[in-house]
């Protein structure tokens, strides 16, 4: 490698003519050719920016700092929506309860939450798909 790096360098400074002989690695090669393997426009999902919020399903309890999170307003702790928008998550009891929880952040929410299956244009409709 360090030979390819010094004869590049040699031919840049005009100590070698740019005729000569070169080995194969430093040969011009042909341009790739373009291929359009982007999904078609009703296969791709909305990128992070273009959304307003996620929302994803946690059926088990969540606990942080050794506590069992609850919800303030029914004392639910289970089979929550947690729900992720303007650096902000939200929790969502099955009631229709929501609590911020500043102990969780955007970084926590895209470790935990899959892939998108779906897009919504409400929050209602969401809330439909997951089932609440």
């Amino acid at each position: 490698m360090r030979r390819l790096h010094d004869e590049a360098w040699a031919q840049l400074a005009g100590l070698v003519p740019p005729d000569a002989e070169r080995p194969a690695e430093l040969q011009p090669c042909e341009p790739a050719s373009v291929v359009d393997d982007f999904l078609p426009p009703e296969l791709r999902i909305p990128s992070h920016d273009q959304l307003d919020g996620r929302m994803m399903p946690w059926a088990q309890p969540i606990v942080l700092d050794d506590e069992m999170v609850a919800c303030a307003e029914c004392g639910a702790y289970r089979d929550w929506l947690i729900l992720s928008t303007r650096d902000q998550i939200w929790l969502r009891c099955r009631q229709g309860h929501q609590q911020q929880e500043t102990r969780l952040d955007t970084a926590w929410y895209n470790r935990h939450a899959g892939p998108a299956d779906a897009t919504h244009a409400t929050f209602e409709d969401c809330l439909r798909h997951l089932g609440h």
